[in-house]
């Protein structure tokens, strides 16, 4: 697969590491960023063509597919063009600021025939894949009970970024930048939510126009009831982490370690030694799961398997839980149906 990147964003060191290790499995024809001197300079650090406009890409025959790394507030111009151009695209979280946008932004991939991937790397860690394989063989019974921690940290030089932390941007704080990933992995691993009780908040801890606390009592559609609570206050931060309680034993997914825990009072642990983005370096992790992403993107791309790790709809339903989560706290409190979504 021939790719090209456009963007450089936060996300971009995992993923030039990622592409570093699979230079013989897929080709970078080029890079582009609005910044001309970044970009001047980027590309002569990586070795590769500055291209000039996302039209030049569009219109480069010997690019497959983009790479997308550039905050969600210029997705949409970016994906239409290139979707009319049959460009495949594999693009950072979350798909836009909204989940109208979103959806917008996912039909648009559509009509245009292109594959469009999401970099939801939580589902490929070892950890997440053993549970997963766990709950489809429902080895832990009858699901009765999940909760969900994100107790991450964040500076408030984080925040002083331009754009950081703002609605216009990043499209809300903690849930649609940090969680999200969390919360998609929750939905992968136990299915959809039916009904969502919030509250969202801005701790003394921050100065920023988003959030960077929520909590939420959720009712899954399986009948399991949960907890989420997400922030990025809890100095200096910890692993995220999922706990499920089953009829038959609980699984607690600890950052990508797993423990499970059996009615007959044995345990199983698997661990995975990793940092996840918890503390202040939100990019303290490897790039080991960026490269199982891309390497997946690149057998959708060239026909070698027909199942992304994460497609744009996927990232519609962690942002119908987040907007909905958004919604409940904007009335007091109330009982939000995802279903009126």
């Amino acid at each position: 697969m021939k790719l090209a990147i456009i963007g450089l964003g936060m996300a971009a060191r995992a993923h030039v590491a990622a592409l570093e290790s699979l230079h013989d499995r897929v080709e970078l024809t080029g890079l582009y960023m609005r910044n001309k001197k970044r970009l001047d300079s980027a590309a002569e650090a990586m070795q590769t063509k500055a291209f000039q406009s996302v039209d030049a890409i569009a219109e480069d025959a010997d690019t497959d597919a983009v790479l997308l790394l550039t905050p969600p507030d210029s997705r949409m111009e970016i994906v239409s063009r290139l979707a009319a151009s049959g460009k495949h695209i594999l693009m950072e979280k979350p798909l836009e600021r909204t989940l109208p946008a979103a959806t917008e932004l996912v039909e648009c991939a559509q009509k245009g025939g292109i594959h469009l991937g999401l970099v939801f790397q939580h589902r490929v860690r070892a950890g997440s894949r053993r549970l997963k394989r766990l709950l489809e063989e429902k080895q832990l019974g009858d699901i009765a009970m999940v909760r969900v921690d994100v107790p991450w940290w964040r500076p408030q030089d984080y925040y002083d970024q331009p754009g950081r932390g703002t609605y216009d941007q990043d499209g809300g704080g903690v849930l649609i930048t940090q969680a999200i990933h969390v919360l998609d992995l929750m939905l992968y691993l136990l299915g959809p939510v039916r009904s969502v009780q919030a509250m969202l908040a801005t701790t003394q801890l921050h100065d920023m126009e988003a959030e960077d606390f929520a909590s939420a009592g959720v009712l899954f559609e399986s009948g399991a009831v949960g907890s989420i609570c997400a922030t990025t206050a809890s100095f200096p931060g910890s692993s995220e982490s999922i706990r499920i309680d089953g009829t038959k034993g609980s699984a607690i997914l600890e950052g990508g370690s797993l423990k499970v825990l059996w009615r007959d009072h044995t345990e199983e642990n698997f661990e995975e030694k990793s940092h996840s983005g918890a503390g202040a370096d939100p990019m303290a992790f490897p790039s080991d799961w960026h490269m199982q992403i891309i390497e997946n993107f690149a057998d959708v791309v060239e026909g070698k398997t027909q199942k992304l790790v994460a497609e744009g709809r996927d990232g519609l339903l962690v942002q119908r839980l987040i907007e909905a989560m958004e919604r409940s706290n904007a009335e007091a409190g109330l009982r939000i149906d995802l279903d009126s979504f």
